[in-house]
């Protein structure tokens, strides 16, 4: 009987333990599947992120070297100032010489004034002389304080000063022995005074001829900078019209190469469709596209103006490894290989003036990551039609 308790009791116990284990088991299931949705969903959003981040450091490369382009040109238009900087400076020197000559003008003006000053003297000598005659001193000094008044106003006064000495002369026939002498010094004073007027009057045309002259000068200094400037930027929009025809007719000869691609005012070609590894000879299929590359600047050569300086300049760039067969490292790769591309376009026709090669071995990248992918974008070859 007791047995048979027991049995039953450990019957009735078994279905809720394994009711509890089921509940466990779903609960534990349902946790797994939140957390494999969460971590779905955290990586999609990781995923978006490094999408964006690459999309946005893939736009900062090219703002720099859009920047670094746009610095080499200025320095370029800066060297082609030099020139007009010294034109502005010998102009300069010009205003100097006139300057100069002012100044002997200002001299000789200063003695002027010092006789003028000196006649003044003989006036007041003169007051003293015609004091017995009471009225004729008063009209001779209000002769002399006209005569002391302004340069334009001394000749007005003087014209009136004979009128009223004409008058004078009339009127006093009675005292003539007595104011003889003083109109002999007033006509000598009016002789000198006519003498330094007319000096004077020599002297500011003089002095205007020569501040016209420097205006012109100075004009012609700044018109000449604004013609240069204006004539310079005429040449960079000019060059920047066929640089954009001939990279257009270019992607257009090369356009079953994927990888050859245009960035800003460079035409990029990857350096495993030209060169084998660690060479700088051209390969048959190098040699072919370089002749199209040829053919194309041809058709442009035949439309760029005779008077503009013009280059078409080569720049060689390799990976971040360094080389360790045939060269002593990255920039005589880099170098050998941009020669090689001119030489190669000289012996296709293009004149060898219009060519420059350049080498920067691994210091501009384009992918600064360490990657296979990365090695294989900076390996390349940089085509640029620019001014000399």
């Amino acid at each position: 009987m007791l047995i048979a308790s027991r049995s039953r009791r450990t019957l009735d116990i078994w279905p809720g333990f394994v009711d509890a284990l089921a509940a466990l088991l779903m609960v534990v299931i349902f946790v797994l599947l939140l957390f494999s949705l969460g971590q779905f969903l955290l990586n999609d959003a990781l995923v978006g992120r490094d999408a964006a981040l690459s999309r946005l450091n893939n736009q900062l490369k090219n703002i720099s070297s859009l920047l670094a382009q746009t610095r080499t040109d200025k320095a370029e238009l800066e060297q082609r100032l030099q020139g007009a900087n010294s034109e502005l400076r010998d102009s300069m020197a010009e205003r100097d010489d006139l300057q100069a000559q002012l100044a002997v003008l200002n001299a000789q003006a200063h003695e002027a004034e010092l006789a003028l000053a000196a006649l003044r003297l003989e006036l007041d000598s003169s007051r003293a002389k015609l004091s017995e005659n009471e009225q004729l001193a008063q009209q001779q000094t209000q002769q002399i304080q006209a005569l002391e008044a302004t340069r334009t106003q001394l000749q007005g006064e003087r014209e009136q000063l004979q009128d009223e000495r004409e008058v004078l002369r009339g009127k006093l026939e009675t005292s003539r022995e007595q104011t003889q002498q003083a109109e002999a010094a007033s006509e000598d004073l009016g002789r000198q005074l006519a003498e330094l007027n007319a000096q004077i009057a020599r002297l500011s045309s003089a002095l205007e001829v020569s501040e016209a002259s420097l205006k012109d000068k100075t004009l012609e200094v700044a018109d000449l900078g604004a013609r240069l400037n204006a004539a310079l930027v005429d040449k960079v929009e000019e060059l920047a019209e066929y640089r954009s025809e001939f990279f257009g007719k270019l992607r257009e000869a090369l356009k079953d190469n994927p990888d050859v691609r245009i960035e800003g005012d460079r035409f990029l070609l990857p350096s495993e469709v030209l060169f084998p590894s660690a060479s700088a000879e051209l390969d048959k299929n190098g040699q072919r596209e370089i002749a199209k590359v040829a053919h194309t600047l041809k058709e442009i050569m035949d439309k760029i103006p005779g008077n503009m300086e013009w280059v078409l300049r080569v720049d060689g760039h390799t990976d971040r490894r360094p080389i360790r067969v045939a060269f002593a490292s990255n920039w005589e790769l880099s170098s050998a290989r941009a020669t090689s591309i001119v030489k190669e376009l000289i012996d296709e026709g293009i004149p060898p003036e219009h060519l420059v090669a350049a080498g920067f071995a691994q210091y501009h990248p384009l992918d600064t990551a360490d990657t296979p992918e990365a090695y294989r974008r900076n390996r390349r070859i940089e085509l640029k039609l620019t001014s000399r």
